[in-house]
């Protein structure tokens, strides 16, 4: 389903103009303190009415102010998860979770309640009152709660930003299996880059109020320059591949990929299971002859396709490896002493022990049942749902 918007809104000294779509699974708002991701999102609720613009989801309207048109918040459809879960203290769980589909139509209602139990894995607390869970479990229920409004659009506004990193790991594999499991787009909103790069099948970066880019991860990903200066590093490239064998002695897998077989620590699953790997810019070196008794196990042939010059001593280097780019964060003396050019032929190095767990995802084959709890090291999405 396409979600649209373009708006104008000034509020006070900030000014937000944004125009974007998506229509991925799970459109993550990305950008620093103050870039205007809450406002942005407090207009798709209704909770702020744009001095100008349009915000659709699929042919639904909300918000058309040359048409003079604004649909209250009740008539929305729209579910909104805060950084604060905001249960009911005197309802249990269970009542909770009930106060969603409350207003809704029961012709209108399309989330069942086993179900949203089941796949938020929160059966087990249906008794219980909001005093008695943690962080994570309320976030969860908060989602559940949500969910049950049978929304046509769900906005979650730093949901995790409230939860130390235990509860974060906690509470990511269910929002893995919402954004895959769900029949319901949603908006994201983040300014955490590794969270992001995990859940996100599009990434809006905002930045002093505007739209600096929009689109697949992936694609976003390499565009280093658009993240914040001390994460740049953490951008690079995602591929996509299919797990060959599992090296027992040593505790590696092998993937195959476009861009060549790549070796890394052991990963959970079968071999034929299709994966996907982010390499981070960072950890990418780059050599002008095969290296030779070298500690890293993954050398790829390929082409410098681009050079980015970077402030200070940065520069990026792209390179085409088969069809797919890897990106590599280097210095300009390095540039300088290794000669490098657009079309020169190189190697790309990648130390097996950097791929870190945050940077793996498997996907679920099309009709395999998904696991009751994904592992938290791992992603879990069903084929093309990220492409």
């Amino acid at each position: 389903m396409m979600f649209s918007l373009d708006v104008t809104h000034r509020q006070g000294a900030f000014t937000l103009d944004c125009r974007f779509e998506s229509a991925g699974r799970l459109t993550a708002l990305f950008g620093s303190s103050g870039s205007g991701k809450t406002t942005l999102v407090n207009i798709v609720a209704g909770l702020i009415r744009p001095d100008r613009g349009r915000v659709a989801v699929g042919e639904r309207v909300l918000v058309d102010t040359a048409r003079r048109l604004a649909l209250p918040v009740h008539r929305r459809r729209i579910g909104y998860v805060f950084q604060d879960a905001r249960l009911f203290p005197h309802m249990s769980v269970a009542q909770n979770l009930r106060y969603g589909e409350r207003h809704i139509p029961q012709a209108e209602r399309y989330a069942r309640f086993d179900h949203v139990v089941d796949l938020l894995g929160i059966g087990h607390l249906l008794a219980r009152r909001p005093e008695a869970l943690s962080g994570g479990e309320k976030q969860r229920v908060a989602i559940g709660r949500a969910l049950l409004a049978s929304p046509r659009l769900l906005l979650m506004d730093e949901p995790l930003a409230a939860l130390d990193e235990a509860r974060k790991e906690e509470i990511l594999p269910y929002v893995e299996r919402l954004r895959d499991e769900a029949a319901v787009p949603i908006l994201y909103v983040s300014h955490a880059l590794a969270e992001v790069s995990r859940l996100a099948t599009d990434m809006v970066v905002l930045a002093g109020g505007a739209v600096r880019a929009a689109g697949p991860t992936d694609a976003i990903m390499q565009r280093l320059d658009l993240l914040p200066e001390d994460e740049q590093g953490e951008g690079g490239a995602v591929l996509d591949g299919v797990v060959a064998s599992h090296d027992e002695t040593f505790e590696l897998t092998v993937i195959d990929t476009g861009a060549g077989a790549l070796r890394l620590p052991r990963l959970d699953a079968e071999p034929g299971k299709r994966v996907r790997i982010r390499i981070r810019a960072r950890d990418v070196m780059v050599a002008t002859e095969r290296p030779r008794g070298l500690s890293a196990l993954n050398v790829i042939e390929g082409t410098i396709r681009a050079l980015e010059p970077r402030a200070g001593a940065a520069v990026d280097a792209f390179i085409d490896c088969g069809g797919h780019t890897l990106v590599a964060r280097i210095t300009r003396q390095s540039e300088r002493l290794l000669d490098l050019r657009p079309g020169r032929p190189v190697f790309a190095v990648v130390k097996s022990i950097s791929f870190d767990r945050g940077g793996l995802a498997t996907f679920r084959a099309a009709g395999e049942a998904p696991s009751p709890a994904p592992a938290k090291d791992a992603w879990i999405a069903p084929p093309g749902s990220m492409d």
